[in-house]
């Protein structure tokens, strides 16, 4: 299938039946890609944090306004196929298997079905499907190496790598920022782009990135479960005496406001219940990214921005 003609048909086609507007469209799949994050506590905002750094770097890089539009979307979306890794491999608490790694690995072809069928599919299938890319060939699923892997993988694949590296997980704590770009350089040309990942170098390097890694929105860190860890994640809507669960140990917490204002949490000694525990996207975040994305181009400009020939 050829994405730009794909979705040449599809935005450029009359609306007759009174069906949702293609924004509304799009907010769908963000909404299902927050609940498929919400099966992993310790995953909070690496959806909105890899967005934010995808939307970053390729800004930097000097990127059309649609094109940066469409791998911020693409960035949120990338995860979408862990919906198909079973729970026990998903969250497990220690290293993976090899064999379990393999089941890892069947995420972004899993994407793909569960995009098969949406009106917008085509336009992130490339970030969905070929995240795990790399240039010296050796990344999966299908092993394209450098210029074949399509623009807006070659972006997210530096920025989920950054992302996971500075996130903690039950079995190691997040590696220092410093570090992780350590990683990211000696990794240019075989696991990186060299020159996305180069960019995302020079703009980290001078402190850009620090307040987004640790936060699950701007301005707002995760917060730490006395149990497990950095998996409590508060919302703009969130307020002093609102209470949020730790879903790994189901915890309750109160959230708290200290003198300059700024959130924080504190333990009751309560557990939630199973309503309390229940994951609940964050539409007002959601609807902000749709709208930023937007803002500036409309869902026809990034289509005109999808090169042509691009893998499906």
């Amino acid at each position: 299938m050829n994405i730009r003609n794909a979705l040449e048909r599809l935005l450029r086609r009359p609306r007759h039946d009174g069906g949702p507007r293609h924004h509304e469209l799009l907010a769908s799949l963000l909404v299902m890609a927050w609940m498929v994050e919400a099966r992993d506590p310790y995953t909070g905002g690496h959806l909105w944090r890899v967005s934010r750094y995808a939307e970053l770097l390729a800004e930097k890089s000097g990127l059309r306004d649609a094109q940066v539009a469409r791998v911020a979307i693409g960035g949120f979306l990338h995860d979408l196929g862990k919906i198909g890794i079973p729970d026990a491999i998903l969250t497990k608490r220690a290293a993976l298997t090899d064999a379990e790694f393999e089941v890892i690995r069947t995420h972004p072809e899993v994407g793909s079905r569960l995009l098969a069928g949406h009106p917008l599919a085509a336009l992130v299938l490339p970030a969905v499907v070929y995240h795990h890319e790399r240039p010296d060939g050796r990344g999966y699923p299908r092993g394209l190496e450098r210029s074949a892997i399509p623009l807006d993988a070659r972006i997210v694949g530096i920025c989920d790598a950054f992302d996971a590296m500075t996130s903690s997980r039950p079995y190691r704590v997040r590696m220092p920022i410093e570090a992780a770009l350590e990683v990211i350089r000696k990794g240019l040309g075989t696991q990186f782009d060299v020159e996305f990942g180069a960019t995302f170098l020079t703009f980290a390097d001078a402190g850009i990135v620090e307040h987004i890694v640790g936060h699950s929105d701007d301005g707002i860190p995760l917060q730490m479960c006395e149990m497990c860890g950095p998996t409590l994640v508060l919302s703009r809507a969130s307020a002093p005496g609102d209470f949020v669960h730790c879903r790994s140990c189901g915890g309750e917490y109160r959230v708290t406001t200290d003198a300059s204002g700024q959130l924080g949490v504190e333990p009751t000694g309560g557990r939630g219940n199973a309503r309390a525990l229940e994951p609940a996207a964050d539409v007002a975040l959601i609807a902000r990214v749709v709208q930023s994305a937007i803002s500036q181009v409309s869902l026809a400009d990034m289509l005109d921005s999808v090169p042509e020939g691009s893998p499906a």
